[in-house]
């Protein structure tokens, strides 16, 4: 993996920022910090200025694993041309098949965990997501979700920083929501920016000049073309993408943030 921002590698960017391009982001953990109470959850003033700024220059939306309702609520005001709930179910998928099976799994890992203090199960109505950043037995808290998956058809497993979706396995994933984003918004681009597992989704789309995915935090297992270093940077990365939208179409404006030289 290469460090988008470093200067090397910045003119990756530029043929991006003159074209047709979808800017797509997650958002716990690259548009707002990881957070121990995931109700916290929040972008920066700062990074909540510099989004709006590239939403007005740019195709942009927002796919997350939260619930659409939620991650809504967190993103109000932005002017996003599309939000995207659970991982890519919503909206098109909501349906009351995918609800009924989510359903059936939660007494199951309540019953499971309701011995581990420290676990907290997030019902997102078509997924869940078992937390468990505030446990002392980790280790066992994975181990125990992943017997009872085991037991349970047709359920995907999507491990996280140290939360674990659980999600049906036919509905749609990052990827798909992604690919018909640009669709519906008819971009010849896209560049998507997520930091978990359930972002590699669409960092395994693999598509060399249309799509550029850069991770949050490097890793090298990751298929993302480019990373940066910290959710902090996102900042900067926002600045670089108005910056060069900016110099493109000729506005030029000041950038949130910056003052005047």
């Amino acid at each position: 993996m290469k460090d988008i921002l470093a200067v090397r590698h910045r003119g990756v960017i530029e043929p991006f920022a003159w074209s047709q391009t979808l800017l797509a982001f997650d958002f716990d953990g690259t548009l707002a910090p990881i957070v121990d109470i995931p109700d916290h959850a929040d972008m920066r003033p700062l990074t909540r200025g510099l989004l709006s700024r590239v939403a007005a220059l740019y195709p942009c939306v927002v796919i997350s694993g939260r619930a659409l309702s939620d991650v809504r609520k967190r993103v109000r005001g932005i002017d996003l041309r599309g939000v995207v709930g659970n991982h890519g179910v919503e909206p098109w998928r909501a349906t009351k098949h995918i609800h009924r099976r989510v359903r059936e799994w939660r007494p199951l890992f309540e019953q499971a965990l309701q011995d581990q203090p420290g676990v907290e199960i997030e019902d997102k109505t078509y997924s869940l997501a078992v937390h468990y950043r505030r446990s002392r037995a980790k280790k066992r808290v994975r181990s125990v979700i992943d017997r009872v998956a085991r037991n349970l058809e047709d359920i995907r497993v999507i491990g996280g920083i140290e939360v674990v979706n659980l999600v049906p396995a036919d509905a749609p994933h990052k990827g798909i929501a992604l690919e018909r984003e640009r669709a519906r918004l008819r971009c010849d681009t896209a560049i998507y920016v997520g930091d978990d597992v359930t972002d590699e989704d669409v960092f395994a789309l693999d598509q060399p000049g249309r799509l550029l995915t850069i991770r949050v935090g490097r890793k090298l297992a990751s298929r993302a073309d480019f990373f940066i270093r910290s959710q902090a940077e996102i900042d900067t990365l926002l600045r670089t993408l108005i910056g060069l939208r900016e110099r493109f179409t000729g506005m030029g404006a000041l950038i949130p943030g910056e003052v005047a030289r």
